[in-house]
């Protein structure tokens, strides 16, 4: 069955034809390719999508994975060109987590997403003669195959880190990155998603959050200063609260347990923050909020004011006497759909030639009205970010950090 030039393909698979018969599949080779491919290396995974797609009955495979700012949809073969993300049939399969197919003349190229549970990676180019029902699935299950394969892969490799850059990275952002959690986590009651500039030379921003059973943490720091040693601030920060949850500890335990490494370690040195623990059975929201700008609470398309104000308390890290002896928790109940948004003030900030920054008010309704246009949570903060850097001409005056969560739980 073939389908006609930049047609999306709907969610269910096409129909099987009483005509078409699917080749098939060569069982003994596809169990060889997947054995070999637990030991290849990252460089030998677009030969082995291309043999893996020949054992399924299909035609060429090509891997692409977006770059730092996701921007461009890199190819691990290294004689293709990126694509554009925004401009680009394997690009709209990439914003909209959904595959498409093009018709190539002598043949149809189905475009499907690569996705990690929640992360967008990239997406997964395979050739095909036509295409039906079987053909569609084991498109698919080729995507998931290489999506599993290359998350169990960058943790080790250079290559594949290198090979999605487009600059080169100063060293207090090669730090702070070797630190920083997937962009995208989540689970069927939540999500939470973040984005961070600028990406070659951030350096006191950072963001963390993690799924513990029911359980969302969230964390969202801006170091002081704008050097190694906010970024140093900034990791020992999220390394002293990993350790502190994966021990067990509630809120104020994270919380003190940062405040006192940095107060041990880094004595003159101190972040903002604030630190989250949603609930996802029962959208109880817990956070601590330490001299950072509040959370925002975004409900039914409109920001409630206030609803996530609380009164102000030190940073993170004060040594001595301006240590505070304890941190104050908050508490509030969250309805399905609701989405709680933290920022650091670069977001705000950023100004462009005139002076005008691009402000809270522009901000927020940035991500409200993406969200009303039915765009997913990393689609509304990879489009935001790039509207920030385009404001201040990509040349931020501060890093800025965005983090996004919302609960959906499962019965919505």
């Amino acid at each position: 069955m073939r389908l006609g030039r930049e047609e999306v393909i709907p969610v269910s698979d096409p129909p099987h034809a009483p005509g078409d018969t699917a080749p098939a599949v060569d069982e003994i080779r596809l169990e060889q390719l997947i054995t070999e491919a637990q030991t290849a290396l990252p460089f030998e995974l677009p030969a082995l999508a291309d043999r893996c797609a020949s054992a399924l009955g299909l035609g060429t495979a090509h891997i692409y994975l977006a770059d730092l700012q996701q921007r461009l949809l890199i190819p691990l073969d290294e004689a293709l060109e990126p694509l554009p993300a925004d401009h680009s049939s394997g690009g709209w399969a990439y914003r909209t987590v959904s595959p498409r197919v093009v018709d190539a003349g002598d043949s149809l190229i189905i475009w499907m997403p690569l996705i990690d549970g929640a992360e967008r990676l990239g997406v997964l180019a395979v050739n095909a003669a036509s295409l039906d029902g079987p053909l569609m699935r084991r498109s698919r299950m080729l995507a998931h195959l290489f999506a599993m394969l290359i998350t169990s892969k960058r943790a080790y490799s250079d290559w594949l880190a290198a090979r999605t850059r487009t600059a080169a990275m100063g060293l207090p952002a090669e730090m702070l990155r070797a630190f920083l959690p997937p962009r995208t986590i989540g689970s069927r009651s939540c999500v939470s998603t973040a984005v961070l500039e600028p990406a070659y030379d951030v350096a006191g921003d950072a963001f963390d959050h993690s799924v513990v059973k029911n359980v969302l943490h969230t964390m969202i720091l801006d170091g002081m200063g704008h050097d190694l040693i906010a970024g140093l601030t900034t990791s020992v920060a999220m390394a002293a609260a990993r350790n502190a949850r994966r021990g067990g500890g509630d809120l104020t335990d994270v919380v003190g347990s940062v405040d006192r490494a940095l107060a041990q370690w880094l004595p003159d040195h101190f972040c903002t923050g604030v630190l989250c623990r949603l609930d996802a059975e029962t959208g109880v929201l817990r956070w601590v909020n330490c001299g950072h700008p509040p959370p925002l609470l975004i409900r039914d398309e409109r920001v409630l004011a206030g609803a996530l104000d609380s009164h102000p308390q030190p940073p993170i890290g004060l040594a001595g006497n301006l240590a505070p002896t304890t941190r104050q928790v908050h508490e509030t109940k969250l309805e399905p759909g609701d989405c709680v948004l933290l920022y650091t003030d670069g977001v705000v900030e950023a100004r462009d030639a005139d002076g005008t920054e691009f402000g809270l008010d522009r901000f927020t309704d940035f991500i409200i009205r993406s969200n009303a246009a039915g765009q997913r949570p990393a689609e509304v903060l990879r489009l935001l970010i790039h509207a920030i850097l385009d404001h201040q001409r990509t040349q931020l005056r501060d890093d800025a950090t965005i983090l996004l969560f919302e609960w959906r739980p499962q019965y919505q």
